[in-house]
């Protein structure tokens, strides 16, 4: 979860992060004050740190560390940052490079520089980093390695299937023969690591709920299911369906300028896999639940639509239909009635449940992929 703290910085140390050293640009105001290189090691983060408690008026409180997402390489540098309490900011190589304005020139040094400069420059509206509690992390980590290993599976199976329409029976079927001990193994190894997911979710009282809850929605199932958990952080820090449609990659966005109007896309910067897994839930919804079925043939059969807008749309009540159940705390039905409140036309969610229909429908017209 990001929150946004209102105070005054004297110290900004931008941080260059690699896999075996860090490149600090140490900054008092907008005012360079020197460069240092250290390994990426927790011993050396400490003696960083350590030369920076040196400085005259430095206090950690008044301090803000500075990096771009780069995974697992910021681990080291984050832990240490933790037990020292720090005020930590991470934030994507592309904001930062887009809020610098035209640059030119790329090295270590000159990274660490205008990453301090960037901390500097967005001093009042920087949001601070709070760690994820370990059993997200796990199951981020659990993730990945799935889906490398679902990768790793597809390598091997899908041209062996593309070979049997080509090559003689003979050759297909000694290939099958000789990687058939592989493919057994790499799926197992896939339904172990879905069996920890599922320990872990089960293990923790409220992702078992969120879990529970999420499942219900026909068409979600327990890969998706985990990645959503890891992409919003158990729902802390993306909370709004909307937020988390333009996450990704489902919002659509226009493109108007003057008398020029191009057609309305989604956007490019998204979170790909969390999308793909999307795409997944909204063909499996829309052969298993009939108004999604008929909404389908509607728009795409008697409206003319481009399929893919349609989908697009399945997509966004996909997310709807879940962050619904979550936010209330309650799985899933069929033909839910909302609760009605006298003395009032429309409560304030039901204005926003409007609305979120209404959106749905309008991602369905003229947007493309």
């Amino acid at each position: 979860m990001e929150i946004t703290k209102v105070k005054k910085y004297t110290y900004f140390i931008g941080i260059d992060v690699s896999r075996n050293k860090l490149d600090h640009a140490v900054f008092r105001g907008r005012d360079m004050l020197f460069h240092r290189e250290t390994g990426n090691d927790p011993e050396s983060i400490m003696a960083f740190i350590m030369e920076l408690k040196q400085l005259p008026g430095f206090v950690m409180t008044r301090a803000v560390f500075c990096m771009e997402q780069t995974g697992i390489y910021t681990n080291h540098l984050l832990g240490r940052l933790k037990t020292v309490k720090a005020n930590v900011v991470i934030d994507g190589p592309l904001q930062i490079r887009n809020s610098l304005g035209q640059i030119r020139g790329k090295t270590d040094k000159l990274d660490a520089k205008r990453i301090a400069e960037y901390a500097y420059k967005n001093r009042e509206h920087l949001r601070l980093w709070i760690p994820k509690r370990p059993v997200i992390l796990q199951l981020a980590n659990l993730s990945a390695l799935r889906n490398r290993l679902v990768i790793l599976e597809g390598s091997i199976a899908i041209p062996l299937k593309e070979e049997g329409d080509f090559n003689k029976k003979g050759t297909v079927k000694m290939s099958k023969q000789l990687s058939s001990r592989t493919q057994k193994a790499i799926k197992a190894d896939i339904l172990d690591v879905e069996k920890t997911i599922a320990r872990l979710i089960a293990a923790d009282q409220r992702l078992a709920r969120l879990s529970e809850i999420m499942n219900s929605v026909v068409g979600i199932g327990p890969v998706i299911t985990t990645q959503i958990i890891v992409c919003t952080n158990e729902f802390r820090d993306i909370k709004d369906p909307k937020k988390f449609a333009c996450y990704s990659g489902v919002a659509p966005f226009m493109q108007v300028s003057g008398t020029m109007k191009g057609k309305t896309r989604v956007s490019q910067f998204a979170n790909k896999r969390m999308k793909a897994l999307l795409h997944l839930a909204a063909i499996q919804a829309m052969r298993n639940i009939p108004e999604l079925r008929a909404y389908y043939e509607r728009k795409t059969v008697q409206e003319g639509k481009h399929k893919m807008s349609v989908i697009n749309a399945l997509r966004y009540k996909m997310i709807l239909r879940i962050f619904a159940c979550v936010n209330q705390d309650r799985l899933y039905e069929k033909e839910y009635v909302r609760k009605q409140q006298p003395e009032a036309l429309l409560t304030a969610p039901e204005i926003t449940e409007l609305a979120d229909s209404i959106m749905a429908d309008a991602l369905s017209n003229g947007i493309e992929e």
